[in-house]
């Protein structure tokens, strides 16, 4: 997107900046500057002169020598130029001036070319007449200009006058990067929007008037839309008693500076108010449309059209068209027809402005090849409220210009307006996003400034469909930061649990059994989400068991990653049959592993996603105790005050009847551990006991507490008492250790078994269990009586368990 400064300025009249100003202040409100160019840039002295007369040179034959009156001075100037004569009003670089270029329009020297008095085969010259390219520009900019020779300027023009500000070249193009979602900068209008907010002057857009006569366009033209998801809006006017010739000076210069070659005064007009208004607009002729009808409708198959550019396109059923009564005459939103052009001839003009559907028509480009300065803005997204103001600017600008007679009415085919979003105005939470103490009032005149309006009573901003970008709260915020200046904005810290630069909780628990599992001799596996419904039956899970209900897989690699894994262990067992086939005798794995439970079925919502920590091993030291010494020694790194307990009647099909447990503390149920049954690793291929736990991390992280209360060092002495008792097999440690925590009371420090024994020396059914107990009072010495009372109560209450003492 280029645009010349002059041009921004006819909008934003108070605007007076240097070109690197502007460029630096719209960078920083987000309207980023790539960089520009000074149209003047390498030309000095160069002023207005007038030929008085012409002589032959003595002793040249194709050179003239020149008085020429630069305004209250007469110079001589030698040139060879052949298409000026006397009276002919020319630019003239004097004695120390510059010019930009040589006159055979090569590339522009980055300093200039100096031009100093001397003379020519004997004769003096005090300056230089000036071709356009010397003056840095091209026929393009200039289609007046001769191929070859000076530039003769207007009769009416001031002897003397600066003749670079005469011809316009006082000017700046800036090129501009504009992202995608700010469609409305893709228009002279809304970067002009963007200047006045920028640098905080009065925005004054153009003023459409009404036009047209007394006649309908209703009774010349007929407009039917058939595919109105891809032609929301479509405007058409009428133009009769053609008059084609030249635009004006000030709209040729403004399209050239845009990179637009001026053609003629109508194809300027809509290249114009394509460029102001950032709307595309096409204008046929109207005795070329069949049925005086345009019909909007998508291709068929097959179809082949005739571009303006005279190439044959092959057409399919997803390019709109724009058709007549009988047959198809441009498409829609790229380019029109061969057969509908606006020749010499033409008497009357129809004006199109419409709104066509972004990703249609970038699909349609790409599939003919065909992109155009129109597909380019059609395909980003148009409001479809600024066709109607672009079509009525032209036709205004066909009035003012002379270019013929406007029909009055218009054509308009908009089956469902577009209306203006409302966002609600939280000013607390935009300061707190951005880190700043904006006052409301503030905020609100940077709305202003950019066209948003505020409505009070319902707090809310209102946003104009041409800001397609402004959809939430954040959106608002930043449209606060870019106006109050990001440098402004002071430095904070986010807030939340990271600003002191720590990790989240649930972050530090992972972390934690990552170092709990490796110190243990674990190895970190990681498996797929995705598993076979095969799975279920490998692990001996019934066929009404709620873990068979799983989220199924749409598009999967194939039936073996065919649904999301409800349990995670059938990865882990995978993993350890790898590793026992390839003859790893000691293996020890765990693994952070998601889980995926569907709330219903089929899917009406995101399932829910459970983290669970599994542990997996089987050779040497890998028993039942061992896995649970895992659990408790994270359990304890956790924080988690007590014991968990574990209860043998549990489920789990897929674990020894005779060697599992649920752990459980506090009273819920945070996992399970337990011998693999041996049917399951017989499935799996694994031909030694294997020991698995799992632990669910929700749970768990509801349980952990990091605070750390520090105790000093124990002042007084600590007691031991040791028992062992005989004790039934069906009981279980666990028990016992219950009526020790029970009735220990605050006296008791601690307590560990040391021994469990089963032999010829206790009678069947029974086993022989041994603890060592310890006591301590934190403020004195324990004497016996006080030891001895606490050891009666933890007696008495096993021995109401049918526990006794081992003589």
């Amino acid at each position: 997107m280029n645009t010349a400064l002059s041009w921004i300025k006819a909008y934003v009249p108070e605007l007076d900046c240097t070109a690197q100003e502007y460029t630096d202040a719209m960078t920083l409100t987000g309207t980023k500057v790539e960089g520009y160019e000074r149209l003047d840039k390498n030309l000095e002295k160069i002023v207005v002169g007038q030929i008085l007369k012409i002589e032959k040179h003595p002793d040249a034959d194709k050179l003239i020598v020149c008085q020429v009156d630069i305004g209250g001075e007469t110079i001589q100037i030698v040139t060879g130029a052949p298409n000026v004569k006397e009276g002919d009003k020319v630019p003239v670089v004097l004695d120390g001036g510059k010019v930009a270029g040589g006159h055979d329009g090569g590339p522009l020297p980055e300093d200039g070319i100096r031009i100093k008095k001397g003379k020519l085969r004997g004769v003096e010259s005090c300056g230089m007449m000036c071709s356009i390219e010397e003056l840095g520009s091209d026929r393009n900019m200039y289609p007046n200009a001769p191929e070859s020779g000076i530039y003769i300027l207007p009769e009416d023009t001031e002897v003397g006058a600066d003749a670079v500000a005469v011809l316009g070249l006082r000017d700046v193009v800036f090129e501009y990067e504009i992202t995608s979602n700010r469609v409305d900068c893709y228009s002279v209008i809304g970067i002009a929007r963007e200047a006045a907010a920028t640098f905080r002057k009065p925005f004054c857009p153009p003023q459409v008037k009404e036009t047209g006569n007394d006649e309908d366009i209703n009774d010349y033209l007929q407009v039917e839309v058939k595919n109105p998801e891809l032609c929301p809006r479509y405007c058409a006017r009428m133009v009769k008693n053609i008059k084609l010739g030249p635009s004006p000076e000030w709209m040729q210069r403004r399209l050239a500076a845009s990179g637009i070659r001026p053609i003629n005064n109508l194809v300027d007009i809509t290249n114009y108010v394509m460029e102001e208004y950032g709307q595309p607009m096409h204008a046929f002729d109207y005795d070329q449309l069949a049925g005086h009808k345009i019909v909007v409708k998508c291709a068929q198959d097959g179809d082949t059209f005739q571009t303006l550019d005279g190439q044959m396109r092959n057409l399919d059923s997803q390019v709109l068209m724009i058709c007549d009564g009988e047959k198809e005459v441009g498409i829609a939103g790229i380019m029109g027809g061969e057969n509908s052009k606006i020749t010499d001839d033409v008497k009357t003009m129809v004006f199109e402005g419409a709104c066509f559907d972004g990703t249609n028509i970038r699909l349609s480009a790409k599939r003919l090849g065909l992109r155009t300065d129109a597909s380019g803005k059609y395909e980003k997204g148009l409001d479809p409220n600024n066709a109607k103001a672009a079509i009525d600017r032209a036709c205004q600008l066909v009035e003012e210009l002379g270019a013929g007679e406007v029909v009055g009415g218009t054509i308009d085919v908009y089956a469902e307006p577009r209306t203006e979003k409302r966002i609600p105005f939280e000013l607390e939470k935009m300061n707190r996003l951005l880190g700043t103490e904006i006052p409301a009032e503030d905020m609100l005149k940077y709305f202003e400034t950019i066209e948003l309006r505020y409505d009070e009573a319902a707090n809310e901003v209102i946003i104009p469909t041409f800001r397609q970008d402004l959809l939430r709260m954040a959106d608002l915020a930043e449209e606060v930061a870019r106006f109050f200046g990001y440098d402004n904005i002071p430095t904070t810290l986010p807030s939340g649990e990271a600003t002191t630069g720590k990790l989240s909780e649930k972050l530090r628990v992972e972390e934690i059994a990552r170092e709990i599992a490796e110190f243990c001799g674990f190895s970190q596996s990681m498996t797929y989400s995705f598993e076979s419904p095969k799975v279920f039956d490998k692990l001996l899970i019934p066929a009404e068991d709620e873990l068979r209900r799983t989220v199924t897989i749409s598009n999967p690699l194939g039936e073996d990653f065919s649904i999301m894994r409800t349990l995670p262990l059938n990865g882990m067992l995978n993993s350890l049959s790898t590793n026992y086939n390839r003859r790893n005798k000691d293996v020890r794995l765990y693994e952070l592993a998601n889980v995926y439970l569907p709330k219903s079925l089929p899917l009406t919502e995101l399932p829910e996603e459970r983290m669970q920590l599994v542990f997996g091993m089987y050779g040497a030291g890998a028993d039942f105790l061992t896995m649970k010494g895992v659990a408790e020694e994270l359990f304890e790194k956790l924080g988690m005050g007590g014991k968990p307990h574990y209860n043998p009647d549990c489920g789990h099909p897929y674990l020894h009847p005779g060697r599992k447990a649920e752990i459980v503390y506090n009273g819920q149920v945070l996992g399970y551990l337990g011998e693999l049954h041996p049917d399951v690793a017989d499935n799996y291929r694994i031909g030694e006991r294997t020991y698995v736990a799992v632990l669910d991390m929700p749970k768990v992280e509801a349980c952990v507490n990091f605070d750390r209360k520090y105790e000093g060092i124990a002042k007084y002495p600590a007691v031991t008492r040791d028992i062992s008792m005989v004790v039934p097999k069906e009981i279980m440690v666990g028990q016992i250790e219950a009526v020790i925590e029970q009735r220990g009371g605050k006296i008791l420090e601690s307590y560990q078994l040391f021994d469990i024994y089963e032999g010829s020396q206790i009678q069947e059914g029974f086993k022989s269990v041994a603890y060592s107990i310890t006591f301590r009072a934190k403020d004195r010495t324990l004497e016996d009586k006080e030891v001895g009372a606490v050891m009666e109560k933890i007696l008495h209450g096993l021995r109401e368990m049918k526990i006794e003492l081992r003589a």
